[in-house]
């Protein structure tokens, strides 16, 4: 192979690459996030019947990463051993909103 094929070669091969990162990156923008944020003075834990129970702590939040829906309620669980129960199925379009004894479903942040 002449040393002009392998420039060319090398070339193609480098702008592939780069068409092949764009797109995922590109497809990270798409991923479906469900968001938990806990504005209560205690810890919560958030079970939502698919995944591990999930501590949240007080002022904080916590983001299930390219999650659709849950498969049914969620239970909040506080840590005085009340519960919450936001029906579901929860999904990617909105959040959870845990407060001193309750939680609700809101609309998604918007991204950015």
């Amino acid at each position: 192979m002449s040393v002009m094929r392998m420039v060319r070669a090398s070339r193609a091969g480098q702008l592939a690459t780069a068409v092949v990162i764009a797109a995922a990156l590109a497809g990270c923008g798409s991923q479906k996030n469900l968001e938990f944020e806990n504005l209560g003075p205690g810890v919560a834990v958030v079970d939502t019947g698919d995944q591990s129970p999930t501590s949240v702590n007080p002022d904080g939040g916590v983001v299930f990463l390219d999650y659709e829906c849950t498969p049914g309620d969620v239970t909040v669980r506080f840590e005085d051993g009340t519960l919450a129960v936001v029906p579901g199925p929860v999904c990617s379009d909105q959040r959870v909103v845990i407060r001193d004894g309750d939680a609700t479903a809101r609309p998604a942040r918007e991204p950015g």
